[in-house]
């Protein structure tokens, strides 16, 4: 690792400050950014520690009815929080379904939304062709193992994927970004928040230099009684998701009033699959409807030489999980 200066922030303000100064990264559990550190992927200057700002650490109710949990709340404390675990269930279910439970003890949700892609291209520096960790080069993943890589939303530049469960959750909830920088504070709608790679794979959200994540609000509670996370992967424990659904649900008797879908495993962010909850609106909960709701999932998927796989298992899952969330399996 390089040398880096460190500083410890007291509150917002100073933190702020600090991150004013090129080179500089914020650091909350530091499960992913050290990790990236000591490998020589990523080599900020300075490390402005954000852990002892209590103003970022906890979850209160929103007059909505709605939740605010902090940037700097663990994702065990998140997973296992009450109003959590009864109101949005699906969000605990994710939170759950990822890391260890060690990890999740440091990991922060903060820390989570930026979360790097787990793609070994990326991760290794003996590989020179990655657009995301060096612009320009190429990408070593098109014509390398490609197995876990993109199916939907992908370019020429990259084929990675967003390795969060909670993105994924939080993208299906319509969960809300809050940020504050030198430009003050803005809220960002969870579906602009993550990129997609276009001609950048290297910016994979949409924060601007110097702003700090301070919470994610959710909307009032409108799935807590039918909503599934699903998660496929190659082993039962700390494994990323070669597709995964959040599926949500409002139901009246067997009919879907309203259903919301998102995919992890599949694209650089998490994919709203907008056109099969509009598919899935007023309509039965049975098999035929949810499969031709799938299929609208994943239409224009552009797989790779390893994982075309993942455009049928994307599309059992979704039926899979809305069975689940709906009840019936």
């Amino acid at each position: 690792m390089d040398a880096i200066s460190y500083q410890r922030a007291a509150d917002i303000g100073t933190a702020l400050q600090a991150a004013s100064q090129p080179g500089t990264m914020f650091i909350g559990g530091g499960t992913n950014l050290l990790d990236l550190m000591k490998g020589g992927v990523m080599r900020p200057m300075k490390l402005v520690d954000i852990t002892h700002i209590a103003a970022l650490d906890g979850i209160s109710t929103l007059p909505d009815s709605g939740l605010r949990i902090g940037a700097l709340v663990r994702n065990s404390d998140a997973a296992n929080h009450t109003w959590v675990r009864e109101r949005y269930p699906l969000l605990s279910q994710a939170l759950l379904a990822g890391a260890s439970a060690q990890l999740r003890n440091m990991a922060t949700v903060g820390g989570n939304l930026m979360q790097r892609t787990r793609c070994s291209y990326f991760y290794d520096p003996g590989f020179p062709q990655c657009n995301k960790r060096t612009p320009g080069s190429g990408c070593a993943a098109l014509d390398g193992h490609n197995r876990m890589h993109a199916i939907l939303g992908a370019s020429r530049q990259c084929i990675a994927t967003n390795p969060s469960d909670m993105n994924v959750a939080l993208a299906a909830l319509d969960a809300v970004v809050r940020v504050t920088g030198p430009n003050g504070e803005r809220a960002i709608p969870f579906a602009e928040f993550h990129r997609l790679p276009g001609e950048r794979p290297d910016l994979d959200t949409t924060l601007q230099p110097g702003e700090l994540i301070t919470s994610v609000d959710l909307p009032p509670p409108l799935f807590a009684g039918h909503s599934k996370y699903l998660k496929v992967r190659d082993r039962a424990s700390y494994a990323f998701a070669l597709v995964s659904v959040a599926a949500a649900l409002q139901m009246d008797g067997n009919t879907i009033r309203q259903a919301r879908i998102a995919l992890g495993g599949v694209a650089h962010k998490p994919w709203r699959a907008n056109a099969a909850e509009q598919a899935l609106a007023g309509k039965p909960l049975d098999p035929a409807t949810l499969q031709a709701a799938a299929a609208l999932a994943v239409q224009g998927a552009q797989p790779q030489r390893d994982n075309a796989f993942k455009v049928t298992l994307a599309q059992r899952a979704i039926v899979r999980a809305v069975q689940q969330a709906g009840g019936v399996a």
